[in-house]
């Protein structure tokens, strides 16, 4: 089953909710054009709620990746809020978790960025 996604703005937040799997499929370029748009709105943070994600490849990464690129280019910063065991573990593995902020919940992101 591939990655389904739906975006919200909440308070200048782009909150970005995945399910399925994500594996960097054909919605990858819309998605880039969401973040694109929002970014040259004035938005600076997101929060990647993949909770519902069940399986995540390297193309799913680089996806991700991609993201946190863009908007630390512009001086923000991308939060993952809520992965499953499965995906803790593949990011732990492969020290990605050194790189993202990881949270528990939609309001623990809030909370970071307000820092």
């Amino acid at each position: 089953m591939q990655a389904s996604y739906s975006h919200d703005l909440i308070d200048d937040l782009l909150v970005i909710n995945f399910s399925g799997d994500l594996i960097g499929e054909q919605s990858g370029p819309e998605l880039m054009d969401i973040i694109n748009d929002r970014i040259n709105q004035s938005v600076l943070f997101a929060a990647i709620d993949i909770s519902d994600i069940r399986y995540i490849n390297s193309s799913g990464i680089g996806v991700l990746i991609t993201i946190l690129t863009k908007f630390r280019n512009k001086g923000g910063e991308v939060i993952l809020v809520n992965p499953s065991e499965h995906v803790k573990k593949l990011l732990v593995i492969t020290k990605l978790n050194a790189i993202f902020t990881i949270v528990n919940s939609l309001d623990e992101a809030r909370v970071q960025i307000k820092k």
